[in-house]
């Protein structure tokens, strides 16, 4: 189980605790031997001497007593599914047509999340790659794709993977993924892999069998959590290195995301952040291309971006929930739950200024203080990766409704041009640009009656906080439940559909005309704003952004005169009477320089 495809070595096993290993390759039974250990401790694996050493074998390990075999834990394909034998892949057949591609930096940069599945209606790679060239016509620079690890059934988020080095048979395979990144580079377009390694999903984790990956009894959110720094953990930790490295060297990614990091349980001196981080200076310095490890943290630390050289982990990015929420709150109104604290317009403007809003403040959702102030010697703006939608703010809402299914054009016209003309770095939600009327749901596709029944439970019982109807909460095994989550393509070419995605577009040309907005630090963004009124206005590199946050047209103060664009055709100067600004209809904003 090495990670390139020759040699009877790539059949090796890490299986510590067992005490007999039968390799099952191509219908064969081969008796395994203990490695002998060396003195940095490799010891537990096992190796098949007389293993097939080449070609394209289907294959599983007996674990003592066992008569089923189990798949690789470092499988590359699965394709009868998690439960079944592993087919090898060599990645190094593939032809690489990328050698031009120079990668891309965060800083500048306007990311698209993706889930492969609902994306498109055929749910594939290649049916992905032919919406390149609508995206790199849209403007965006990274496609981010929701993970695409192997998980029990036929769909499913991506968040209950349980084979982390296998493509899911039913987005194409492994060989697809190649031949998707290496299109999107082809079209000027990085590619950001989510990867998820704080747990393991409920079906098809035979991970356990093999040795001591997860701490029984050391739990988060979704189970057990990952050993990371208990008896046995460097190796399970080489497996997380080896993964991550496998994504940026054998498929061509520029970057992972990296889930919810604030669930790793690492108590070692050396953080798998840390190393993560050194990875990605490691491959770039190979490939002499950028790589962006971003982390999804809820613990606003922003150690997370500082230098390693003064103790931070050195990565390059990560998501900003305080910028969604306070950009929702004053959109929406909605003020249950974590969104209490972001309903003054005074939070946005922190926001804008700071980058978190919990930054040592006390956090009513959590019943204590939160995060800390970010060192602007340190860390750029570019760093905080933001949005007004993302596939858990949308999906993990009741009904999954998304934004465009309650709000008018004028809302979602304020939230679009908040996110990307702020200081950060915007990500977009596939579909937001042209408002889909289609909800994204949280689905899974279990075989396991019960264990679809206890997700469906826990899921109402996940929105009792937040004050959600649990009657609107759809049944995640219902296959309906997928299928209208899938994107209807069409709608994008009607009324407000089409108006919204024109002005998608002109934010994103405006934001690469005018490096300016991105460049600057943190001391070269300043607010105004008037919580009375719900106006709001970001001094930015030489342009002025005007928000009306309010349901009744306001005069909002402009230092300047030239309208560079305008999400409402009412937006007229209002000069005079010593001050000089712009009368904004209803929710609406403008960019003056």
């Amino acid at each position: 189980m090495t990670l390139h495809g020759q040699g009877s070595g790539r059949f090796d096993l890490w299986a510590p605790e067992a005490e007999t290993v039968t390799l099952v390759a191509a219908g064969r039974k081969h008796s395994m031997s203990r490695r002998v250990g060396d003195a940095a401790g490799h010891e537990g694996w096992w190796t098949a001497a007389g293993a097939p050493a080449g070609g394209e074998v289907d294959y599983g390990y007996l674990l003592d007593a066992d008569t089923t075999p189990l798949p690789d834990p470092r499988s590359r394909r699965q394709p009868g599914g998690v439960h079944d034998l592993s087919r090898t892949f060599d990645p190094s057949v593939h032809h690489w047509k990328d050698a031009q591609w120079r990668g891309r930096q965060l800083a500048g940069a306007v990311i698209y999340e993706l889930h492969l599945g609902t994306f498109t209606s055929e749910g594939t790679l290649e049916a992905a790659s032919e919406k390149l060239g609508y995206l790199s016509g849209l403007g965006i620079d990274f496609v981010e794709l929701l993970p695409v690890n192997g998980f029990d059934g036929t769909h499913n988020w991506g968040y209950d993977g349980v084979l982390w080095y296998a493509v899911h048979e039913a987005y194409g395979g492994p060989a697809a993924y190649q031949t998707f990144v290496d299109a999107a580079h082809a079209a000027g377009i990085g590619v950001i892999q989510d990867v998820v390694y704080n747990h393991l999903g409920p079906s098809g984790n035979y991970l356990p069998r093999f040795g001591p990956y997860l701490l029984p009894g050391e739990g988060n959110t979704w189970g057990e959590s990952v050993n990371l720094d208990g008896p046995g953990s460097d190796t399970v930790r080489g497996y997380i290195l080896d993964n991550a490295g496998m994504w940026l060297r054998d498929y061509h990614v520029d970057g992972l995301r990296l889930d919810a990091v604030h669930a790793f349980k690492d108590a070692r001196a050396v953080h798998l952040l840390e190393e993560l981080g050194a990875l990605a200076d490691t491959v770039s310095a190979e490939t002499g291309r950028p790589v962006s490890m971003i982390a999804e943290s809820d613990l606003n630390d922003p150690r997370l971006l500082y230098p390693r050289n003064v103790n931070g982990y050195g990565l390059a990015g990560q998501w900003s929930d305080d910028f969604h929420h306070a950009v929702h709150a004053n959109v929406s109104g909605e003020s249950d739950g974590y969104y209490k604290d972001f309903t003054a317009l005074g939070a946005l403007a922190k926001v804008l200024q700071r980058g978190f809003f919990h930054d040592g403040t006390y956090s009513s959702f959590r019943g204590r203080h939160h995060g800390r102030p970010i060192d602007p010697a340190l860390v750029g703006p570019a760093a905080l990766v933001v949005c007004n939608q993302n596939h858990d703010q949308i999906g993990n809402r009741a009904a999954g409704d998304r934004p465009s299914q309650t709000l008018g054009y004028g809302q979602l016209a304020l939230a679009a041009t908040a996110t990307l003309m702020c200081p950060f770095t915007p990500m977009l939600f596939m579909g937001e640009e042209f408002g889909a009327s289609t909800p994204w749901q949280f689905f899974t596709s279990y075989a396991d009656v019960k264990l679809g029944q206890a997700t469906a439970l826990g899921r109402v019982k996940e929105f009792e906080q937040m004050g959600w109807d649990p009657a609107t909460v759809p049944d995640p095994q219902d296959p309906r439940t997928f299928t209208r989550s899938k994107l209807n393509w069409p709608e994008a070419d009607d009324g407000d559909h089409a108006r919204l995605l024109e002005l998608y577009r002109r934010l994103i040309a405006l934001r690469r005309a005018n490096p300016q907005l991105v460049r600057a630090g943190f001391a070269d963004t300043t607010v105004e704003f008037s919580e009375r009124d719900k106006w709001l206005v970001l001094h930015r590199g030489g342009l002025c952004i005007a928000f009306n946050f309010s349901a009744v047209a306001r005069p909002v103060p402009v230092a300047g005169s030239t309208l560079l664009l305008a999400t409402d055709d009412g937006i007229i100067p209002t000069p005079g009477n010593g001050a000089e600004g712009f009368q904004l209809p209803p929710y609406s904003a403008a960019v003056v320089a």
